[in-house]
């Protein structure tokens, strides 16, 4: 059976093993990146690399997209340079990067020869690397069946929400729960200590007990302060938290509010 050709853009730390898996699994592979230094780690691979962005539109059938934001998305895919001015009908656009959904709809709004899937990601490059990570879809049935094979080299669970943007509202929804429950934990350790209550040893209680969360892991194991997470992925949280309240409200939803608050904590502001 002939395998789809697919096209990836955005290797990072999360997009890089992604595309791996892609190439190790077999898949006819091309790549592009802004900056060549990103596809030095493929050289021991059977990957092309496209000489241009409208190049890797013409060699791909389904292609990937894992870069930052939605300016991004439409840099890399839009014009008459873009990936999208080369590829043929019926292909296959799959974006992984977290963005807000009208980015995917008006992107399918623009090109209807073209089938866009929104499929922002969670769990990091690690999980992608070992094909245990968390992929949420959003996209019509048929698209999302046809290239199900080629983000099931990476994926487990995949997980289908609904029509396009579905999966970047999910997303968006994870990454607001996310950082409220930072926030709460933050609020928790800092009571813990005006009580007297060792950290360390409440940090194994919340991993056990009845209100653990991931978020009072990673505060709990990042000295009780949320200021390591706001170096490690502060920024991305603000854009993704931001998103969702444009869709909502900020004041609609508690979780939005939480959320906001705890990226306001942060010392990175939001809109």
């Amino acid at each position: 059976m002939t395998r789809l050709r697919v096209g990836f853009v955005g290797l990072g730390s999360q997009g890089g093993p992604m595309a791996r898996r892609i190439v190790e699994d077999g898949f006819p592979t091309t790549l592009w990146a802004r900056r060549r230094e990103s596809l030095q780690p493929f050289a021991d691979t059977g990957a092309a690399v496209a000489a241009d962005r409208r190049a890797l539109g013409v060699a791909s059938e389904v292609l990937c997209l894992c870069v930052v934001g939605d300016s991004d998305v439409d840099e890399v895919l839009r014009g008459d340079h873009g990936a999208l001015a080369g590829m043929a009908d019926g292909g296959i656009v799959v974006i992984h990067s977290t963005v807000h959904p009208a980015t995917c709809r008006r992107l399918q709004d623009d090109f209807p020869r073209l089938r866009i899937v929104d499929a922002p990601v969670s769990g990091g490059g690690r999980l992608a690397a070992a094909r245990a990570l968390l992929v949420m879809v959003g996209g019509d049935h048929a698209a999302v069946d046809r290239c199900r094979p080629v983000l099931e080299t990476f994926a487990n669970p995949l997980v289908h929400l609904g029509g396009l943007g579905a999966g970047q509202v999910a997303k968006l929804l994870n990454n607001a729960l996310f950082s409220a429950h930072l926030g709460l934990a933050a609020s928790v350790f800092t009571v813990a200590d005006e009580l007297g209550v060792d950290k360390e040893a409440l940090t194994e209680v919340l991993a056990k007990g009845s209100g653990r969360s991931y978020g009072a892991e990673v505060v709990g194991g990042s000295g009780h302060s949320l200021s390591v997470m706001a170096q490690l992925a502060g920024s991305l949280l603000a854009k993704d938290v931001d998103i969702l309240a444009d869709l909502v409200g900020r004041e609609s939803a508690e979780v939005v509010r939480v959320a906001t608050h705890t990226i306001g904590a942060m010392n990175l502001g939001t809109r």
